[in-house]
């Protein structure tokens, strides 16, 4: 069983080692149960659509060049483990912080970002409840957050972050917004072309 000292001790020593940025974790996905995984589906499909790949093991990186990792961090069951996981974002390379939890006291993504800052935080309201919770932050203390459940969007914008610093990101993203672009014509151009009952035929 392994136990939270354990996980805390494994992020300050990778926070230790002074690694290359290019083989480290870019976005962080974290989150506060692991019933909160369907919700967060989205980032991870999100990222991997733009080229990220999964990094489970820090000291051997994945091929690709832009990673992301992830890890379930309560902020009220593990507050220790949510403050060590905040504290060494940045010694650990992670560029963005993609953050979800669920309920009224929905704090993992606002208190993140506190303790992570300047490291952006992308907060995702698992449910409806938890928007103000997470939304909720004062002036000085800001954070980035999108709509309940839209985590796919979470990894957009984190994506977007990154964007700023590498032109392959950018790229991808100027690309899938081009792919969505055209889904939008294409169905135009069949509702038009078909009329109404064809359209409603061809998509049945």
């Amino acid at each position: 069983m392994t136990t939270v000292t354990e996980l805390i001790d494994r992020l300050e020593a990778e926070a230790e080692r002074d690694a290359d940025p290019e083989t480290t974790p870019d976005v962080g996905i974290i989150m506060g149960s692991d019933s909160d995984l369907p919700t967060m589906d989205g980032a991870y499909e999100a990222l991997s659509e733009l080229g990220f790949a999964e990094q489970t093991d820090f000291d051997d990186p994945p091929d690709s060049r832009f990673t992301y990792e992830s890890y379930v961090v309560s902020a009220h069951r593990t507050p220790d483990l949510m403050y060590a996981y905040a504290e060494t974002a940045t010694d650990r390379g992670l560029d963005v912080v993609i953050a979800g939890a669920g309920g009224k006291s929905a704090d993992l993504p606002n208190m993140t970002a506190s303790i992570a800052y300047p490291v952006p935080v992308i907060g995702v309201p698992v449910q409806e409840k938890s928007v103000d919770s997470v939304i909720g932050m004062p002036t000085g203390a800001p954070i980035v957050a999108v709509d309940a459940g839209k985590s796919f969007n979470a990894g957009l914008s984190a994506a977007q972050i990154l964007a700023r610093e590498h032109d392959t990101i950018e790229t991808r993203l100027r690309e899938y917004h081009e792919e969505l672009q055209d889904g939008v014509a294409q169905v135009s151009r069949d509702l038009h072309d078909l009329g109404l009952d064809g359209f409603r035929k061809g998509n049945s």
